[in-house]
């Protein structure tokens, strides 16, 4: 009966959306377009020149299929948990359903469904949030020589902490990934709270704040504690053909045990069931992911270059994190570094091939250090702006686990086709 429900209110949603979708479908001010023009876009533009003529409901989407051939295996001792077999196949499609909604001059509401992944079967909500660029709905007018550069993001909403969150994959929405899978210590979280922003000439700077907690709720009022997070950073085109970016960002909660930040997507991984036991333990539905397991006193930074002249594409990660898990007195420490270029090339950019280097080091909560580093190679052709193919080749290997890890001298590599609608 719940599933009949919900499908039922699905339907009705689109029904009453369709007279809106009748019409064409315009670009909404200071928005991040969901097709190829935003795959360069970090933080949606932010203009003060407005086209707002009444309330109007964008309706958009993402589906995403893929067919995966990936074999793993570990070292086989008898202290280690024996993996899953997995073969070639296709992996159960994931979709995505998006509301875009022009509430008022300058505000905008931004809504996204999951309505498959592979975490959860059943639809749920990622969370929701308010854009606001213009203060005309107080007074026409109102702050305006203020909110010309600034803007302000509140509700259920994925944190801005770094750049790579931007060009990662959201469920179905893997049109602004030129490869398949996330980087390795995937930074994601959806928490309640507001960013405020200022935007100049290029420079721009964010600080925000959440209550720190992913499942919301009024029980066990003495957990939350705010988490706090901040960015600078300078984007601009330094010449026609070359474009330049760098930011810094922080991420800080005090709250114990309730930080979330390499642990946030529910939705799940790609290289599905890879490192995982014949009991169906090991790394889940966060397949091929790592967990460094800081959820007290959470204090990660993240600096990310960004480079593009012509149509060549360079992109960087260095992040620390440093913390505690819950039942530790001493903290840990675990690095992130990351590196792809990308090649774009045709006469609109829609071809591309590239490369990706990703290495993580840190220490477990046992004492043991280790590491685990992956290496991509990939290409990817934007059949339309909306439709995009890509193909690509991944090596992982895990580096010093003891014995009885799953991970202990593991190795996965093979090869991963995905299909991408983004609208």
């Amino acid at each position: 009966m719940k599933n009949i429900i919900q499908y039922f209110s699905l339907a009705l949603m689109v029904l009453l959306a369709m007279p809106t979708m009748a019409q064409s479908q315009r670009d909404f001010d200071n928005f991040r377009n969901p097709d190829q023009r935003g795959i360069s876009q970090f933080e949606a533009p932010k203009d003060s020149v407005t086209n707002f003529d009444g309330l109007y409901v964008r309706v958009g989407g993402a589906f995403a299929l893929q067919f995966q051939d990936i074999d793993h295996e570990n070292s086989g001792n008898l202290d280690t948990p024996v993996l899953q077999e997995i073969g070639g196949n296709f992996n159960l499609a994931t979709a995505n359903l998006d509301f875009d909604v022009m509430l008022y001059d300058g505000v905008q509401l931004h809504l996204r469904t999951y309505l498959s992944s592979q975490h959860h079967e059943e639809t749920w909500v990622k969370g929701g949030y308010l854009q606001i660029d213009k203060l005309d709905f107080i007074s026409e007018g109102f702050a305006e020589g203020l909110m010309k550069n600034m803007r302000i993001k509140i509700g259920h909403m994925e944190s801005n902490y770094g750049d790579a969150h931007f060009r990662r994959t959201d469920n179905a929405m893997a049109l602004y990934n030129p490869f398949v899978g996330n980087y390795l210590m995937d930074s994601f979280t959806t928490e309640v709270g507001a960013e405020v922003y200022y935007f100049n000439n290029g420079f721009l700077a964010m600080v925000g704040a959440t209550n720190g907690k992913l499942n919301q709720s009024v029980t066990n009022p003495k957990s939350t504690s705010p988490s706090l997070l901040a960015k600078v950073g300078y984007d601009n085109l330094i010449s026609e053909d070359f474009r330049f970016r760098l930011t810094g960002s922080v991420y800080h909660t005090a709250q114990t045990g309730s930080a979330y930040l390499y642990s946030g997507d529910r939705a799940g991984s790609r290289y599905y069931n890879v490192f995982t036991d014949v009991d169906g333990g090991g790394d889940g539905f966060r397949a091929g992911r790592v967990n460094p397991g800081l959820r007290n006193e959470l204090t990660s930074i993240m600096i990310n270059p960004f480079l593009k002249y012509g149509g060549l594409e360079f992109f960087g990660i260095y992040e620390r994190a440093s913390g505690k898990s819950v039942n530790e007195t001493d903290e840990r420490v675990w690095n992130q570094y990351a590196g792809e270029l990308i090649y774009r090339f045709g006469t609109k950019e829609q071809l591309y091939v590239g490369g990706r280097y990703n290495v993580v080091d840190g220490e477990l909560a046992s004492g043991q250090d280790v590491s685990v580093d992956r290496f991509n190679l990939g290409a990817g052709w934007f059949m339309t702006k909306n439709i995009l193919t890509k193909l690509e080749y991944v090596n992982q290997n895990y580096n010093d686990y003891p014995a009885a890890d799953i991970h202990s001298n593991g190795q996965f590599d093979g090869i991963v086709f995905e299909a991408v609608i983004s609208f």
